[in-house]
């Protein structure tokens, strides 16, 4: 007898084969059979209705190694029917530390990944030093989602070198500690090695985090252990001293996949894009797997000038990360530091996050009375209207309202001409969800259901089955994620039901469940009826119904 019998569902596989009604049996976390299973018997029954039935989307870059060790729900990725998540990108992470290094390893990412350091401090389990003793730590206080993670390259760096990571370069005896470190990381079961070169990843008192201070032959010396692993894939976030050449080149050092991101459109750079995706198709022809990580939603971030995460790539503003409100107000009312500000957004480098579109940059909230009737306009708007050059009227209302007012920036994948380019291009991935970070900016954790809703139903730019394929299927094979990303006999049991009429997510609200009660953005899932993580339904379309069961496995054998 079967546990579950979901029937009449209208079944997108993940290969992108077309949608065919059939009835999808489970027995304990496995699929079992699919087909015409009418009459079968099974303890419950579901009728999908001709709802859409696809395997659980595979995230391949979410930050979720801190959050999981207090949310084992991965909230609120789960719920957006992503059941497999890869975390660790970039090299930023919590494993290994000392524990004299804890509280810097958490301040260095209350910055680059925008975290509140409170809700670090109050809610990350500790029980372990190690890499293997952090995902021994996992599979012992159990997990809902499916989780991957990176051995990386800053935390372990700064395991290494203590606080001197982010100030020098390693000498020959500290780069063998750090190989022999990321060989045992990947002996027990880390999906690859990950670090970045980012201009944008800055840690505590505004040092670049301790992966961008190592020279090439450090980085070199790093990656080639994936060359002696079993299993494993690079990625890095890789910023403009790192190229496509380099990609090749480590991907040919290893003979493993290599994946640069995030590879985003602007419109200062508007080909860069076209040019990088061009590249990686050339090295995909001289048989190097490289490949750039792109997004199909728009990258706009939630701020306040007490926390500009989006100016912090400015070399203007560099000096003002970790300032304290009175230092910020000091310096923007200052008129040589706006001459400079200005001056930096007239002449773009490549890069950074923020290109000065003011036409782009919304005041979201305000807290003074006298400002309400501006609340919903962009800044560039809100200058034309009082005859005041924009920068000047951004860095006053903020000053006005001590530092509180909310602004929205869109800033990057606005043209959706150019983005609809790059997520079907053959050298892209879907990915950049970032989940588990930037919690207090923005939440893209929906990014699976906004390419339903958005490219799929509303642009029909893709087809609902290619787009699954491009969720699951795409994702799973290309990190060597074994019995996922497929509906087929003898697979893991992860599986996503929704409306393709209604699916969708909602506006980003703000919540208040971190650890100390700390805020964070969030969405909700729209037209999604179910998700199934290893035969166990977490979601019943309105609620997570997990009544404290942890399905999820934490990966460790991988088939690349």
């Amino acid at each position: 007898m079967h546990d579950l019998l979901i029937t009449n569902a209208n079944v997108a596989d993940g290969t992108g084969s077309p949608l065919r009604r059939a009835d999808v049996a489970l027995k304990d976390s496995t699929i079992v059979a699919v087909g015409d299973l009418q009459g079968e018997a099974a303890t419950e029954i579901l009728d999908a209705d001709g709802l859409v039935l696809a395997p659980g989307f595979v995230d391949i870059h979410t930050h979720y190694d801190a959050q999981i060790t207090w949310d084992p729900l991965a909230t609120p990725s789960t719920s957006l029917g992503v059941t497999t998540v890869v975390a660790g990108n970039c090299g930023f992470g919590i494993a290994p530390c000392k524990p004299e290094y804890r509280d810097l390893l958490a301040r260095n990412l209350s910055i680059v990944e925008g975290m509140s350091i409170d809700a670090l401090r109050a809610g990350v389990r500790w029980d372990y030093e190690t890499f293997p003793e952090y995902l021994d730590m996992l599979e012992n206080q159990g997990i809902v989602p499916n989780m991957a993670v990176f051995a990386g390259h800053s935390v372990t760096r700064t395991y290494v070198m203590g606080e001197e990571a982010s100030l020098r370069a390693a000498n020959d005896d500290e780069i063998a500690a750090m190989r022999t470190m990321v060989k045992d990381a990947l002996k027990a079961g880390a999906v690859g090695f990950a670090t970045s070169y980012s201009h944008n990843h800055f840690g505590d008192d505004g040092l670049p985090m301790p992966s961008r201070v190592a020279e090439r032959e450090e980085t070199d010396a790093l990656v080639s252990a994936l060359a002696e692993a079993d299993h494993g894939v690079f990625q890095i976030a890789n910023g403009p001293d790192v190229g496509v050449a380099d990609m090749e080149a480590w991907a040919g050092m290893t003979g493993r996949p290599a994946f640069f991101s995030a590879l985003l459109h602007t419109s200062a750079f508007p080909d860069r894009p076209r040019n990088m995706l061009r590249e990686a198709a050339e090295a995909q022809q001289r048989g190097h797997q490289v490949y750039a990580q792109v997004t199909s939603q728009p990258f706009s971030m939630e701020f306040t000038l007490e926390n500009a995460y989006p100016l912090g790539s400015l070399d203007v503003w560099e000096p003002l990360l970790g300032a304290d409100r009175e230092q910020i107000s000091t310096t923007i009312g200052d008129t040589s530091f706006r001459d400079a500000f200005r001056a930096q957004l007239a002449d773009p480098k490549g890069g950074k996050i923020f290109y000065g579109d003011w036409s782009r940059v919304e005041i979201a909230g305000v807290t003074s009375p006298e400002h309400r009737a501006i609340e919903g306009d962009t800044i560039g708007t809100a200058a034309e209207k009082n005859g005041e050059d924009p920068t000047d009227f951004f860095f006053d209302l903020s000053l006005d309202e001590d530092l509180k007012t909310v602004f929205v920036a869109q800033m990057q994948n606005i043209d959706e001409e150019a983005v609809g380019e790059m997520i079907m291009h053959p050298a892209s991935v879907l990915a950049l969800s970032d989940a588990g970070a930037h919690l207090s900016f923005l939440c893209d954790a929906g990014y699976g259901l906004y390419l339903l809703s958005r490219w799929v139903r509303e642009k029909q730019s893709l087809s609902i089955e290619e787009a699954i394929r491009q969720l699951t299927s795409v994702q799973a094979d290309l990190y060597g994620i074994i019995g996922r990303g497929r509906i087929q006999e003898g697979n893991f049991a992860d599986l996503v039901l929704f409306d393709p009429a209604t699916v969708g997510i909602s506006k980003a609200r703000r919540a208040f469940d971190l650890p100390g009660d700390a805020s964070r953005l969030v969405r909700d899932p729209v037209g999604v009826h179910g998700v199934w993580i290893n035969g166990t339904r977490i979601w019943d379309g309105a609620e997570y119904c997990v009544n404290g069961i942890r399905p999820g496995h934490v990966l460790r054998e991988f088939a690349n």
